[in-house]
């Protein structure tokens, strides 16, 4: 299962795409040059309970370490998320 990444500097998404249709999202918008606002995650019912948002979660922490952003995680599960691995994510948080 591959994640895909669209950015175009203001806003942005990881999603993936099966058979050419968009099952799975988390969206972001810039808060600046170095922090993101992840806004919305939302997984369709053909892939729930796969740990497909933890997987779109775990992306864009890659792409902030990578790109030296931090986030600010609105949406409520990206929080939970954020939440119960902080530990492993408190790098990126804002």
């Amino acid at each position: 299962m591959e994640i895909k990444q669209f950015d175009d500097g203001k806003k942005g998404k990881f999603y993936i795409e099966i058979e050419g249709s968009q099952e799975a999202e988390m969206t972001y918008t810039y808060a600046g040059k170095e922090k993101i606002i992840i806004d919305h995650t939302e997984v369709s019912e053909k892939l729930k309970g796969q740990g497909v948002g933890y997987k779109l979660v775990e992306a864009a922490v890659d792409f902030m370490r990578a790109n030296n952003i931090k986030a600010i995680p609105l949406c409520p599960f990206a929080a939970a998320v954020f939440k119960k691995k902080h530990d492993a994510y408190k790098d990126v948080l804002s």
